[in-house]
Order: structure tokens, then sequence, then C-alpha cells
């Protein structure tokens, strides 16, 4: 049994604080970057959509990979069941419950995974573009 638990000790582990923060706040950064385009002038319209579109990879990419981790964890310790076999009372058992069973069924990492997706693309296109290699 200790092994188990040390085992999923190292699967659920969060991460180190200064990386969450990171994510956070590359969220916000590129968020406020596609948002001031309208005000900027054009050299710095293309600096904000260039720091939009690479925190938004990161960003996404962060929030997908954390997403099919947890979907992933439900799935290997059943946890769907366990929440429906346990004790605990009857209105904490239908909010764990609908918290467990949302993370296999949310499409939200794929969501996630589409915006990585499309920013790289566009990206690719537009250093192509920028740079004249095409």
């Amino acid at each position: 049994m200790q092994l188990q638990t040390h085992s999923i000790s190292k699967k659920i582990h969060s991460g180190p604080k200064f990386l969450r923060i990171f994510f956070f706040l590359t969220g916000i950064i590129a968020t406020i970057a596609y948002r001031i385009t309208p005000f900027l002038y054009p050299f710095w319209v293309k600096v904000a959509w260039y720091v939009g579109t690479i925190g938004f990879i990161l960003y996404f990419w962060h929030r997908s990979h954390i997403e099919a981790k947890r979907a992933k964890l439900v799935k290997e310790y059943n946890l769907v069941s366990v929440v429906e076999k346990s004790d605990i009372a009857p209105e904490e058992k239908s909010a764990v419950s609908y918290l467990v069973k949302t993370s296999l069924t949310s499409k939200a990492r794929f969501n996630s995974l589409f915006i990585v997706i499309v920013s790289l693309l566009a990206l690719i296109a537009s250093i192509l573009m920028d740079f004249s290699f095409i």
C-alpha cells in the first residue's frame, strides 16, 4: 500500500509555486497583449500579437496538460466508483461526484489543445511572413 501511495503522490504533485505563478501571469499578460492592440502603433501591435500568441501557447498547453492529468487520475484510480461507494454525507458526495465525473467528461482539455495548435500554426505563418520566407 505504501508503494501505491508514494506512486500517486508523484502523480498529483502540483509543481513548484513559481511555475504556477508563471503560467497564471502568462495567461494574464497574453490576454492584455491581445486586448491593447487597437490602441497601439503598427510596430507595437505586432509585438503585442507575438507576446499574446506565445503566451496563449504556453498557457493553454499548461491548461491542456493539467486537465488531461486530472482525467487520467480519475480513470486510473476509478474515482467515480470510489466516490459512489464512499460513506460521506449525501450533499458532499454529490459535490465530489460532480467534480470527479466532470473531470472525465469536460472538453476543456481538447479546447485548450485546439487553441495551442491553432496558435502555433498562426505563429509559424506570421514568422514566415514577417521574415519574408514566403
